[in-house]
């Protein structure tokens, strides 16, 4: 049994010890055993098994005073102890966690368990009776008696109620709040109040089924800077209510009245879980998870305070004793005996004669009425110059203080807080008037968010087509579920994935590179012709070849004779022809072969100068040739008067170029030059009726495979 005096008030840990580390417990247990003997019998466990496999999450006291349940995990179960036998009654084991219970009968006969999945289980004595489902995630429940009415609040404004004797959901009260944290039942005069999120508490009479008061607690803290919600509400009569704030906060009120009669600090900034009453000794147990407090509600001078290794979940008091049972984050759940605060219940009477025995032989000195702060909010307060005296106490990273030099310290230090709250504010104002960068317009899918980017951003494209085509994928409800549901979702490891990303990666090459060719024509060649249809079929031929020559395997090229290596080189050809000004012409044949560059044709008067690994292919000409317009390939040529026709490919087709030096006349050169233009601008109407071009099949195409 482990002893603490605090203020002079003794608390008996009835746990046997078992709440220090076991290797302390093993070598107290040998000292004890060597010095007095008999000290090994003063270590008593007041209830056999009273612990969980993994944690206590719950605890209770039936109202007969019989029966302790209690909830934990790890497999979520319920205990039921009885306490005339001072043993374990029945375990049972549920699906999910048990969020809160509420014992409907005087026994356990009658058990209401509210789980974490939303679903709410009645049992009767024999086990589960019946299983249902709230709409929302519940928070807290309790039983309203004169209307069989269990009420369960949650995650949503309104408060759920079955009732118990029709077997039905009934309509709900829907309160003005966002969520609702804690509900409780006034015994004498069955006003129902739940503590909201919001930080306020409202008030719900069952016979108008209305809301009859609202009651605003947050705005009665002192110097709160968050809106703090309401996490435990408790009645002590008819007209005294207590609220636990998440700030650490307990408010006494008066319903009649909307200022509380009294403010209590727990000093740590923890959630409040829990408020009891003793009206015998005007004390309030207020539990949030470190300690549990014991004050006067009077004074609001604290009695005493009971704190553990772990954090504390909830906690059962016996009405009119000093007995405390603990559900806390560990297996152990501890029962703690307070002689000041009453005797002990009936059923272990023989405490009161065992602590009358028992001296103290572990006192623990505990600071009261101390706040821990840090070095930097030390030097905050401009208390520095304390630092070693006896006003402060180390402890760890910081120090202990007085809470009343404390709180002058702090009114002191605030009136110079104008100052920074009219910086903040500003700073606020300018963030607020200033733009973010990257602005998200529209919120990605779960479901094929790269697919939903690209159309997004395609959307506000300039081309007017691929913005529509965007636009319908989007908004049509036909494709909804393309990015709602997961059967629809891009498989990237798919083998068809790959062979058409291959596809689409391999024309977007394509495209860009027709792109810069056509950006370059029109930078370097704006006097050629734009509407020859010519240039046209030798860049669509060009561009084919080039795709065969991608798609085709590097292998192969890697496997090729060294020998044959020349006869891949692309060279500069020459050609240079003396023909009559008839315009025939003959066609040009040679290979690559090294003895061919030297053969002439005399007889035709027709002369040919080759170079070393010169290239012919007509069709493809090289990438460089292509990019020149045709008015600077003629240029560059050295010749007076040039015929090729070309008869292979697509079409026949005949080229006349006439040196500007020919000796004419103006008139004739005139008309040559007329007759010339009236021939060519005929040929191009014939072939834009016979060809037509090949780019929109090839932008169609890619477009149906991206989509």
């Amino acid at each position: 049994m482990l002893v603490t005096d605090i203020n002079n008030v003794k608390i008996y840990n009835l746990s046997g010890g078992k709440s220090v580390p076991e290797w302390l417990l093993d070598r107290k247990k040998k000292q004890a055993s060597k010095k007095q003997p008999a000290d090994a019998n003063r270590r008593i466990e007041l209830i056999q098994d009273f612990d969980m496999p993994g944690v206590a999450t719950g605890i209770a006291i039936s109202p007969d005073g019989q029966y302790i349940l209690a909830t934990g995990t790890y497999k979520p179960r319920v205990k039921c102890f009885e306490v005339s036998n001072l043993s374990l009654k029945f375990e049972r084991c549920f699906d999910s966690e048990v969020e809160k219970f509420a014992i409907l009968g005087e026994d356990f006969g009658k058990v209401a368990f509210l789980h974490s999945d939303r679903y709410v289980e009645i049992h009767a004595a024999p086990g589960r009776h019946y299983r249902l489902r709230i709409p929302r995630f519940g928070r807290d429940l309790v039983y309203h008696t004169p209307t069989c009415d269990l009420l369960m609040v949650g995650t949503s404004p309104d408060i759920y109620r079955l009732n118990l004797e029709r077997g039905q959901f009934l309509l709900p009260y829907t309160t003005s709040a966002s969520a609702i944290e804690s509900v409780t039942v006034n015994r004498e005069h069955q006003l129902i109040c739940v503590g909201t999120q919001d930080g306020t508490i409202e008030a719900w009479d069952y016979r108008d089924k209305a809301s009859c008061g609202s009651l605003d607690v947050a705005s009665s803290l002192p110097g709160s800077k968050e809106v703090a919600s309401i996490t435990a509400l408790e009645f002590k009569n008819g007209l005294t209510i207590a609220a636990g704030t998440s700030t650490g906060h307990v408010l006494l009120y008066d319903i009649r009245a909307r200022s509380p009669l009294a403010v209590k600090d727990h000093l740590n900034q923890l959630p409040i879980k829990k408020i009891r009453f003793q009206g015998d000794q005007k004390s309030v147990y207020s539990l949030d998870a470190a300690m549990l407090k014991i004050w006067d509600e009077t004074t609001l001078k604290q009695k005493a305070c009971i704190e553990s290794s772990s954090n504390f979940n909830d906690f059962a008091h016996f009405p009119g004793s000093g007995l405390f049972l603990f559900a806390q984050e560990d297996t152990k759940m501890l029962p703690y005996y307070v002689p000041n605060e009453g005797p002990a219940p009936r059923w272990c009477s023989f405490l009161d004669n065992l602590v009358e025995d028992i001296e103290s032989e572990t006192v623990q000195n505990l600071y009261d009425d101390y706040k821990f702060i840090t070095k930097q909010e030390l030097a905050d307060l401009n208390l520095e110059h304390l630092e070693g005296t006896k006003m402060l106490r180390a402890y760890m990273h910081g120090f202990f203080i007085d809470i009343r030099l404390y709180k002058q310290a702090k009114s002191v230090s605030e009136t110079f807080a104008f100052d920074g709250f009219r910086k903040e504010k500003i700073r606020k104002q300018i963030e607020a008037t200033r733009p973010a960068r990257i602005q998200l317009k529209a919120t990605l899918p779960e479901v094929n968010r790269e697919l939903a980017k690209q159309l997004m951003e395609e959307e506000h494209m300039k081309s007017t087509k691929r913005s529509a085509i965007a636009k319908g994928l989007l908004k049509d409800e036909r494709f909804k579920g393309m990015f709602e549901n997961p059967d629809f979702a891009i498989d990237k490891e798919a083998n068809e994935y790959r062979i058409l990303s291959a596809v689409l990666q391999r024309s977007e090459r394509d495209k860009a590179r027709r792109k810069e060719q056509v950006q370059l024509i029109t930078d370097e060649g704006e006097d050629s012709d734009e509407g020859s249809t010519d240039d046209d079929l030798y860049s669509e031929k060009s561009e084919a070849s080039e795709k065969e020559e991608d798609d085709e395997p590097e292998d192969e090229e890697m496997n090729e004779k060294p020998s044959n290596a020349a006869s891949y080189k692309k060279a500069k050809t020459i050609v240079k022809a003396n023909g009559s000004s008839n315009g025939s012409t003959a066609r040009k044949e040679t290979s690559t072969r090294p003895g061919a560059a030297d053969a002439s044709d005399d007889a035709d008067g027709f002369s040919l100068d080759v170079e070393e690994g010169a290239n012919f292919n007509i069709i493809q000409p090289s990438r460089k040739l292509q990019n020149v317009s045709l008015g600077k390939r003629v240029t560059k040529l050295d010749h007076t008067t040039t015929t090729t026709q070309f008869d292979n490919g697509i079409g026949k087709r005949e080229i006349t170029f006439t040196a500007s030096g020919r000796s004419r006349g103006n008139k004739g050169e005139d008309r040559d030059r007329s007759r010339y233009q009236a021939t060519l601008k005929k040929h191009k109407e014939e072939r834009r009726k016979v060809i037509r071009s090949a780019k929109g099949v090839i932008r169609k195409r890619t477009t149906m495979k991206k989509f």
